[in-house]
């Protein structure tokens, strides 16, 4: 398990955004990475995405254009297919894990477990899967991981199930996995609302990176 990291000094800033679409978050992930400077904020990004399919680098040369009348984008996050829409819970990462002194295997550690815990105050065991980035219960993926690093600095991040339309899922191999079954919070008895999830989550992601001086807004300022 990983361990808490100590608090820092320094601040980060959390932006709850409410449903974004996909292309705007990724090109203003983009910007604020390619913007940084050695004393640039870290980020967290909450928030949800309007129906889409998202190709991480795995699979760039198979990516089709649409599936079901959903677009599909080629990104530049690790991993393979994945869906995003309404119902679930998106966090992204903007992080100097250069800065923090954190190692990509660490952070997703980190990021798994704080689910993990998160899922535990709702009496469900959730689990990892060696090789395969993300959280499972009974075999079935809840919380999906993907991340980028440049220089040092990441972005993208993971995506948990909350109350969607699993349906989507299913035209797809959900993260290269031919078979695999996906699962949400509503499925297994979770009746809390998005907005107590979504800062409960939180919570436990600030305890698990280390963060003890949030700043809160529901602005994306960057282009």
């Amino acid at each position: 398990m990983a361990a808490v990291l100590a608090p820092v000094a320094e601040s980060i800033v959390v932006r709850t955004l409410g449903r974004v679409d996909y292309l705007r978050a990724w090109d203003a992930m983009r910007a604020l990475t390619a913007a940084r400077t050695p004393a640039t904020t870290d980020e967290i990004w909450l928030l949800e995405h309007p129906p889409v399919y998202t190709m991480g680098l795995k699979g760039h040369t198979r990516a089709p254009r649409a599936i079901g009348g959903i677009p599909v984008v080629p990104t530049d996050r690790g991993g393979d297919m994945t869906y995003h829409g309404p119902g679930q819970l998106v966090v992204y990462f903007l992080l100097d894990l250069a800065r923090r002194g954190l190692g990509v295997k660490e952070l997703v550690q980190r990021l798994e477990q704080s689910v993990i815990e998160l899922l535990a105050d709702y009496g469900i065991e959730g689990a990892r899967r060696a090789g395969a980035p993300g959280v499972y219960v009974d075999s079935k993926k809840i919380a999906a991981l993907g991340l980028r690093v440049r220089a040092g600095r990441s972005y993208h991040g993971l995506a948990l199930n909350v109350d969607m339309d699993l349906g989507s899922f299913a035209r797809i191999d959900p993260c290269g996995y031919p078979g695999l079954g996906v699962t949400q919070l509503v499925e297994l008895g979770v009746t809390a609302e998005r907005d107590d999830v979504r800062d409960e989550l939180l919570a436990r992601l600030l305890n698990r990176l280390g963060y003890n001086r949030p700043t809160v807004t529901d602005e994306l300022s960057i282009p």
